[in-house]
């Protein structure tokens, strides 16, 4: 397939507004997979309730295969603008919960594109694009998310390992196997070959599988809810620093401003997130 051209005015500005929806169902199936995947890393309260974070999984792209493109994420021009940089990373968001989603509910989700912006970085060009997503059920919206995504020029170099690092302090600890990745991957219909492709992903520049945005938000997201004992109202997250597949991190809560952390095994804060509730904003 060969490469995207666009103008260089180009600002994609066009393409603020696009929306699809998609539908899906809350099968028996998804929430076991959800589970037999996160476990023991959730926040539960009855068997037909979903866990937080399980809505990544729900009515996901579904591109054909032709509709891929070399990263095996949905090429873009389909759905994303044609932005003319080759790596793609979740660089956070925002998840308000309305009302957790239950075992066998009808769910449409709306996704549109929120905003798009170009910047200058430190590592060079990269463009912003936030998607908002409106999920709903018989009894209307239950979970708003704004995902943030970046787009970056390719890498010049492979970065080095993160390396052994010291004794992880954190509430929970958590091995990235590649056993986990794939699920997860599985699980949201995720193509993104960083995630399960080791020679990709050093082809990108990575030294090793990347541990999803969305797994980490998952993970702080439940962590939260397990100390607060429900599910906040609003959380809000962004991811700092890549992780790789060979190493352990660790997940962290702190009461004191309702934060987490996941925390690398060299003691890098690699994403962070709050919690916001009834009476804190």
């Amino acid at each position: 397939m060969g490469l995207i051209l666009v103008p260089v005015e180009q600002d994609f500005k066009d393409w603020i507004g696009r929306s699809i929806t998609r539908l899906d169902v809350v099968t028996e199936r998804v929430l076991a997979e959800y589970r037999a995947t996160m476990t023991p890393f959730l926040f539960e309260t009855h068997h037909d309730v979903c866990p937080p974070g399980l809505h990544f999984a729900l009515a996901p792209p579904t591109p054909l295969i032709e509709h891929t493109g070399p990263d095996g994420a949905e090429r873009k021009g389909v759905f994303l603008p044609p932005i003319p940089l080759p790596r793609r990373m979740w660089a956070g968001g925002t998840i308000d919960t309305f009302r957790p989603l239950r075992l066998g509910a009808n769910v449409s989700r709306t996704s549109s594109i929120a905003d798009i912006r170009r910047k200058q970085g430190n590592s060079g060009e990269l463009w912003l694009v936030s998607i908002l997503h409106e999920i709903a059920d018989a009894d209307g919206p239950a979970i708003r998310e704004r995902q943030d995504l970046v787009f970056r020029e390719a890498a010049s170099e492979v970065a080095p390992a993160i390396g052994p690092g010291e004794e992880i302090e954190a509430d929970w600890i958590v091995d990235p196997s590649p056993l986990l990745l794939f699920r997860f991957s599985a699980l949201t219909f995720n193509g993104h070959r960083i995630h399960y492709d080791l020679a990709h992903a050093r082809e990108e520049g990575y030294p090793g599988l990347l541990v999803h945005g969305p797994l980490q938000a998952a993970l702080m997201l439940n962590l939260s809810a397990r100390r607060l004992d429900h599910t906040p109202q609003r959380f809000m997250y962004r991811c700092l620093a890549p992780i790789y597949g060979s190493d352990r991190f660790g997940v962290s809560f702190e009461m004191d401003g309702v934060r987490t952390r996941i925390l690398r095994g060299d003691g890098f804060t690699a994403a962070e997130g709050q919690a916001h509730v009834q009476g804190t904003g």
